[in-house]
C-alpha cells in the first residue's frame, strides 16, 4: 500500500540529490571545455596528474638540453668559419712563400715579407677566435713552403674535430627534439580534454538539469495533492 507523508518528501529529496550530481558533472564539463584540460585539479585524476607532471618535467629538461646544444653548435660554427678563413689565409702564405723562393731578380722580397707577416698576424687573430694556436706554425711558415703544407694538415685535423662535434650535437638535438614530441604527446593524452566527449557531456548534463528541475517541481507539487486528502 502506498505511503503518503507531508513531513518528508522523499521524491523531492531524491530529485535534489540527482540534480546536485548533475550540476557537478555539468560544471566539470564546462571547466574542461573552457580550459582544454581533462585534469584541472588533483581530484580529477590524481594518479594521472602525477604521471603527466613527470612527462612535463622531462620535457622541460629536454628543451633546456636542446637550447644548450644549440648554443654549443653556434659556438662551433663560429670556430668553423674562422678555420675556413684561416685555410684561405694559409693558401695565401703558400703563394707568397713560393714567390719569395723564386730566383728572379725582380722579386721584391721586402714587400712579400710585409704581406706575409700581415697574413700571419691575421691568422693568429683568427686562431684565437677558433681556440687553436698558430704559434710553431708561424715560425716555420716564414722559412719553408713545406711547413705550410704541414700547417694545412694540422688545420684539417682541427676542422675534422670541429665537424665531428657539430655532427654529434646535431644528432643530439634531433634525438632530443623527437623525445620532446613523444613526451608531449604522452602528456597530452593524459592531461588534455577530449573536446568531442566533453561537448557530448555538456549536452547530456544540460538535458538532465532541465529534466531534474522539472522532476523536482513535480515532486514538490505532490505534497499539495496529499493535503487534498485532508479537505
Amino acid at each position: 500500500m502506498a505511503s503518503f507523508s507531508v513531513l518528508n518528501n522523499i521524491a523531492s529529496v531524491n530529485a535534489q540529490a540527482n540534480l546536485t550530481g548533475t550540476q557537478i558533472n555539468l560544471s566539470k564539463a564546462l571547466t574542461r571545455l573552457s580550459s582544454g584540460l581533462r585534469i584541472n585539479m588533483s581530484g580529477d585524476d590524481a594518479a594521472g596528474l602525477a604521471v603527466a607532471n613527470s612527462y612535463r618535467a622531462d620535457i622541460a629538461v629536454l628543451n633546456q638540453g636542446i637550447r644548450n646544444a644549440g648554443d654549443g653548435l653556434s659556438t662551433l660554427q663560429i670556430k668553423d668559419g674562422a678555420l675556413n678563413n684561416i685555410s684561405t689565409l694559409i693558401d695565401r702564405l703558400a703563394t707568397l712563400a713560393t714567390q719569395s723562393a723564386s730566383s728572379s731578380a725582380t722579386v721584391n722580397r721586402t714587400a712579400l715579407d710585409l704581406e706575409f707577416q700581415d697574413v700571419l698576424a691575421e691568422i693568429d687573430r683568427e686562431a684565437a677566435v677558433a681556440g687553436v694556436t698558430a704559434a710553431g706554425t708561424a715560425a716555420n711558415a716564414a722559412t719553408a713552403v713545406a711547413a705550410l703544407q704541414t700547417a694545412v694538415g694540422t688545420l684539417g685535423s682541427v676542422q675534422a674535430q670541429v665537424g665531428t662535434l657539430e655532427n654529434r650535437l646535431q644528432y643530439a638535438i634531433s634525438l632530443a627534439s623527437s623525445q620532446v614530441v613523444n613526451n608531449t604527446a604522452a602528456e597530452s593524452r593524459i592531461r588534455d580534454a577530449n573536446v568531442a566527449q566533453e561537448s557530448s557531456n555538456l549536452t547530456k548534463y544540460n538535458i538532465l538539469t532541465q529534466s531534474g528541475i522539472a522532476a523536482l517541481a513535480q515532486a514538490n507539487s505532490s505534497t499539495g495533492a496529499v493535503l487534498a486528502l485532508l479537505r
